[in-house]
């Protein structure tokens, strides 16, 4: 009976101690959300940037001109619509999706997708099921 109670006070008083350090904790909460609230957020002013005014001039000086050079113009990617266009124009008989994947290596989701486009842009035509030919 004795071993019961010695352990129940020391449970209170464990209990006690824990109970004083949530109020502390309580009011340190209190204070940190009153500074908090009390200061407002501050906004960082984007920095403007001055532009200067072309400078008029009242004389036109002469200004030597650099001779052109030739300029060597990149060549532009294809696209798979450029390739699948370029396919079926080349044939006279027209050309069927197998050919087109065969040819292009693109699978037949892709294919159909892009005949699909060029259908809608009156570029091909199709003869039969599958078959597709020029406009």
């Amino acid at each position: 009976m004795k071993e019961l109670d010695v352990f129940l006070r020391t449970v209170v008083e464990g209990m006690k101690s824990m109970a004083e350090g949530i109020e502390v904790l309580a009011e340190k909460l209190e204070t940190i959300s009153k500074s908090q609230v009390n200061v407002a957020p501050k906004r960082k002013a984007k920095a403007k940037v001055a532009r200067k005014a072309p400078a008029k001039s009242s004389k036109k000086k002469a200004v030597k001109k650099a001779p052109k050079r030739a300029v060597s113009k990149k060549a532009k990617p294809s696209t798979a619509v450029n390739a699948v266009l370029a396919i079926i124009n080349r044939s006279k008989k027209g050309v069927n999706t197998a050919t087109l994947m065969e040819r292009t290596g693109y699978d037949q989701k892709k294919i159909a997708n892009l005949v699909y486009k060029l259908k809608k842009q009156g570029k091909i035509k199709s003869v039969n099921k599958g078959v597709y030919l020029k406009v």
